[in-house]
């Protein structure tokens, strides 16, 4: 089976960063951005790239290429403006938490309660057509095709009671000993069942930074040992806010006619996320923090990062829909002139 293939550059720090991905002897690539990183569609869809050599990397990349030295210096320059970038993003939803309430569940709580909601469920719920529901698929494409993996460094990083915590809602994630009941599989039938291309990272050419950046987030807390707090709020966070939304996400394609393909994918989230929200919050959390206290304050940053850049995220996408156009890239938009 042929691999995938590296992403369309969106500007001189991609090209270059390309180029260097399949040399034989890679050389750093040097970082000139501003503005913010966190909408820069070049530095975003680099960054994605070096992350990806991590999963299941490129047919063009070489497989040692994942601990090139040139190469991780690239990714480490980039990682600490974009890490900067999103402590700046949720410093105040973590000071609030922090000082409102003392357990760890019921300051993820707050981070929730306090994070902007662009109305994305309510929107494909009652008012999404049928390609702007598409367009919503593509882009969570880009993770739920790699589902919970991101989320599953973290086992080797814990001990004890958070540990069994977690591997016991990946267990869940993973299919509960079903190969058909494997999230990403179940996600690759949806697009499927919508009229889309199911492979494993076909449509990254035409999602937008702030899509990436939500992804690269997961990936900058995945591969860090320092920020185990982090990935474990994230995953608290967004499994605490998953299945009303999946809710909405499923009536919205069966209004639409989208067959059960689509469906079933959401209506596997709507019980299932509904339990792991204790398991992360309670088990994983709360516990994590008891032995280890210094990582209180990381696990409120991870859970706001969750929300707060899927806020982006869906807020795009509400954005261009309502002003009658696609979320999606066009092809002027990431290459390079």
């Amino acid at each position: 089976m042929r691999g995938m293939q590296l992403p369309r550059p969106r500007g001189p720090f991609s090209e270059h960063l390309f180029a260097q991905l399949a040399a034989p002897q890679p050389s750093p690539t040097p970082l000139d951005a501003t503005g913010d990183i966190l909408s820069d569609e070049d530095v975003q869809v680099g960054l994605w790239a070096l992350y990806e050599l991590s999963y299941r990397g490129f047919e063009e990349v070489p497989e040692d290429h994942e601990w090139s030295p040139a190469l991780l210096t690239t990714r480490a320059e980039v990682e600490a403006v974009f890490e900067q970038a999103v402590r700046e993003l949720t410093q105040t939803a973590v000071e609030s938490a922090l000082g409102d309430q003392d357990r760890v569940p019921d300051q993820i709580a707050l981070v929730i309660e306090g994070a902007d909601d662009p109305g994305l469920a309510t929107f494909l719920h009652r008012l999404a057509t049928a390609e702007q529901y598409r367009e919503f698929l593509v882009h969570r494409s880009v993770y739920h095709l790699k589902e919970s993996d991101p989320h599953a460094w973290g086992i080797p990083r814990l001990d004890g009671a958070p540990k069994v915590a977690l591997a016991e809602l990946q267990y869940d994630e993973f299919g509960a000993g079903r190969v058909d009941r494997l999230h990403s599989t179940m996600f690759a039938r949806a697009l499927a069942g919508a009229g889309l291309d199911p492979a494993y990272g076909a449509h990254v050419d035409v999602v937008p930074a702030a899509t990436l950046a939500l992804n690269n987030a997961m990936s900058l807390f995945g591969l860090h040992r320092r920020l185990r707090g982090a990935l474990m709020g994230h995953l608290a966070a967004f499994e605490s806010t998953s299945s009303l939304p999946c809710r909405r996400y499923s009536d919205g394609a069966a209004r639409l006619g989208f067959d059960a393909r689509v469906t079933d994918y959401f209506d596997e989230h709507v019980e299932a996320d509904a339990v792991h929200e204790q398991l992360a919050s309670r088990n994983i959390c709360q516990r994590l923090v008891d032995q280890e206290p210094r990582l209180h304050r990381d696990v409120l940053f991870g859970a706001a990062a969750c929300l707060q850049l899927d806020a982006l995220a869906g807020g795009g996408m509400i954005e261009a829909w309502q002003q009658g156009r696609s979320s999606l890239l066009h092809a002027s938009q990431r290459e390079v002139a």
